[in-house]
């Protein structure tokens, strides 16, 4: 007899498991000290979710944008790990999937070495951890982990999902509302964030 796949949730990590507001502005703050730009820190956490150097392109001209970007990722755990805090109800989700004999894995956009800082320093207990992937490019790390479900706040997130045939389910807690995260396909919406997500797990695996 076959033995039943073990169930594999992905997670993002900005505005779906952590706010990362605080940190990422005073990163922004520091960045435009340094470098003489100005940058809106507080325009830019209205949009978090895709690659640094998509925001970076708005503030800085083409050729300095990958030296900038390795910067702001040198300067980042000082400035941004310490005033993130992690969403409601995110630890009671990974937790949830453990209950449920089933694994976790953070799939996100953000440089995967201050990734992980975030999740240790939160005590968010992920059995895995991929960064640097965005959008339809997130369904890699979700189809090489056997994810069959992924949970993020953004319409990149939604694409990832079904890029990778995995179940989209999305919280309305980042930049994207309900509405938008329903016109881009997600197959559930929590519109209690992930507070919601411990009982959808229960009748999903119950399914």
């Amino acid at each position: 007899m076959t033995a039943a796949p073990t169930l594999t949730v992905g997670f993002d990590l900005d505005m779906t498991l952590i706010d990362s507001r605080p940190g990422i502005r005073a990163a922004y703050v520091a960045l435009a000290a340094e470098t003489g730009v100005e940058i809106d820190a507080d325009l830019v956490v209205t949009r978090l979710g895709p690659p640094l150097e998509q925001e970076l392109a708005h503030w800085f001209p083409a050729e300095r944008i990958p030296a900038v970007a390795d910067r702001y990722r040198e300067m980042y755990p000082e400035y941004a790990i310490g005033p993130t805090r992690a969403m409601p109800g995110a630890r009671d989700a990974v937790a949830a999937v453990r209950a449920a004999g089933g694994r976790s894995v953070v799939v996100t956009a953000k440089h995967e070495p201050n990734a992980e800082l975030h999740l240790s320093h939160l005590g968010i207990e992920a059995d895995a951890v991929v960064g640097s992937l965005w959008a339809e490019a997130k369904a890699v790390a979700l189809r090489e982990h056997g994810a069959t479900v992924y949970v993020g706040d953004h319409v990149g997130d939604v694409r990832g999902a079904r890029a990778a045939g995995a179940l989209s389910v999305a919280v309305p807690t980042g930049p994207c509302d309900a509405p938008a995260l329903r016109a881009a396909g997600a197959d559930v919406v929590l519109p209690g964030g992930l507070a919601d997500f411990p009982a959808w797990l229960a009748e999903h695996a119950a399914r």
